[in-house]
């Protein structure tokens, strides 16, 4: 492949592209009236879809996410693993630390701290297979939401980043997920009808992912502000809280990669380490830690087991199939919702890194703090339930789970000062993917520029007013669960556009290793030329 292809002219300005732009947002706007219009009925129909989806393609959504993982750790293990993502001179555009720090905060949302305590209570009351609110039990949540926050969906993430920073900083292609398509369909198909396909159905799962985020974002914060100032939980306080939010995010974003987002994800680093490092000293830290390594040691030796756990024989399809496509299938397609845009932005970061450092820093950096968050804060939720009678949590994780964060903290000294730092928290850890997500839709909106030169600031500014009013939408509808069945639904077709993207990487991999060796053979040929014509001179 000529790494000429699909060449952006560097003194073309960035511009709109109409067919992406105005395609993706009439589908988003039309199914988001639909759900407004008549939320009863589609969000009836979504859900028989969904059941649907969860027979009839939960195995091969199991067999997908496993092979994403394999495919990128093996990438990584191979020859290909040494290729740089740029030039031979190329530099990395941010330090180790700033880029970890950024792939670190673009994939960890608020969503972790609304899961921390609620999920792991769930499993414990609600198991797909075995006896609720037991010991074992308890341990099987722990691995389940270990599970579904490990490594198969950061695999996701890696893949996409690599895909589109491969053809971007190799091969000079657009930063869009159209050019990863290039060795299968060529340029032609990529530039055109093909290409705004993959981009703008990209926009839209997005989109999917993003109001997921915004939604549990802003029923987290007005949890906290109501545990903790008695704030009446209705829509007048939770508009107000979208909207603070959702402007804050729209100023980071305009502000750029370089400055805005690089700041927060900084920010988001502390505050996430020193709420993880309170609950763990103030909590009963032998414990925790015993707890942790427990856990660690779980999710390796069931890794293999539970990537492919269908639960046939538990005796009760009905439930195991209903909490497959509630927890796990649910899990995979939001994955795979947020891939687009962290995946893009993973890319927008990772010029002169290879392709080992990529797959390795997006497997490893964000991992272990995730996996310590999860069995620090789900070992103490627990515990409380459990071992100190903290009935109510229990209730309040299934019933309002954004609520199960504050009450576990009201355990612990200086509450009321520690859960005004996790809503502020809360709200820094909201704020990095929104705006890094509209970043990213607004690019994938523009052609033209050059490679990592990010859409005009208007842009940004117009798609994080449509997040935000999509969001406002579907809330007060009472329909913001449908949102979340589309992701799954959604989820379906872009699993195979991810196919192809691991298709177009190896094919262009093996014709890029072949001309590398091909350059080698003739520079050593012409060097024994020149030997030889030496000796005869001689």
């Amino acid at each position: 492949m000529s790494s000429a292809s699909l060449i952006k002219n560097p003194t073309e300005r960035v511009r709109l592209n109409p067919v992406v732009f105005y395609a993706s947002t009439i589908l988003i706007l039309l199914l988001t009236a639909v759900l407004i219009a008549a939320p009863q009925q589609a969000g009836h129909m979504l859900g028989q879809a969904q059941d649907w989806l969860s027979k009839s393609f939960g195995w091969y959504y199991m067999l997908v996410i496993g092979a994403y993982l394999v495919f990128v750790v093996g990438l990584a293990f191979t020859s290909f693993g040494k290729l740089k993502l740029g030039t031979k001179d190329d530099t990395p555009d941010f330090s180790y630390g700033a880029w970890a720090g950024m792939l670190f905060s673009s994939g960890i949302g608020i969503s972790l701290l609304y899961f921390g305590a609620s999920e792991p209570l769930d499993h414990f009351f609600n198991p797909p297979e075995g006896v609720s609110a037991s010991s074992a039990a308890a341990r099987q949540a722990v691995q389940l939401t270990f599970l579904h926050w490990g490594l198969h969906g950061w695999a996701i993430y890696a893949l996409v980043g690599l895909a589109v920073a491969y053809f971007a900083y190799r091969h000079n292609q657009p930063l869009a997920l159209r050019s990863a398509l290039y060795p299968l369909v060529g340029q032609r198909w990529v530039k055109g009808l093909a290409g705004d396909a993959v981009d703008g159905f990209g926009m839209f799962v997005t989109l999917l992912g993003l109001v997921t985020n915004l939604g549990i974002g802003a029923m987290q914060v007005s949890s906290g502000l109501e545990h903790l100032f008695g704030m009446q939980h209705n829509n007048t306080n939770l508009l107000i809280v979208i909207l603070v939010m959702s402007t804050v995010a729209t100023i980071a974003a305009v502000s750029g990669v370089e400055n805005g987002i690089r700041r927060l994800s900084n920010l988001n680093i502390i505050l996430f380490s020193g709420l993880l490092l309170f609950v763990l000293l103030a909590g009963d830290t032998l414990h925790l830690l015993n707890g942790f390594i427990q856990n660690i040691g779980d999710y390796l030796n069931g890794v293999v087991l539970k990537t492919f756990d269908l639960y046939v024989y538990t005796g009760d399809t009905a439930k195991s199939e209903r909490w497959l496509g509630l927890w796990t299938l649910f899990y995979w397609a939001w994955w795979i919702s947020w891939a687009p845009f962290v995946g893009m932005f993973i890319a927008r970061i990772s010029r002169g890194r290879t392709v080992r450092e990529l797959v390795f820093g997006v497997l490893l950096i964000p991992l272990g703090f995730t996996l310590a968050w999860l069995s620090v804060f789900g070992n103490t939720a627990l515990d409380l339930v459990m071992n100190q009678n903290v009935a109510e949590l229990g209730k309040t994780a299934l019933e309002q789970p954004s609520m199960a964060m504050y009450q576990l903290l009201d355990h612990f000294p200086a509450s009321k000062i520690v859960i005004g730092v996790a809503i502020f928290v809360g709200f820094v850890l909201f704020l990095t993917p929104a705006d890094s997500g509209a970043v990213m839709m607004a690019n994938l909106s523009c052609k033209g520029g050059d490679v990592d030169e990010d859409a005009p600031h208007w842009l940004r500014i117009l798609w994080s007013a449509i997040i935000t009013l999509v969001t406002i939408g579907l809330l007060f509808a009472g329909n913001f669960e449908a949102m979340q069945t589309m992701v799954v639904l959604a989820g379906l077709p872009f699993s195979v556009v991810l196919l192809l993207f691991m298709w177009g990487l190896v094919k262009a991999m093996k014709q890029d290793a072949k001309a590398e060796e091909d350059r080698l053979e003739q520079m050593q040929a012409e060097l024994l030329a020149l030997g030889g014509r030496e000796f005869i001179r001689r």
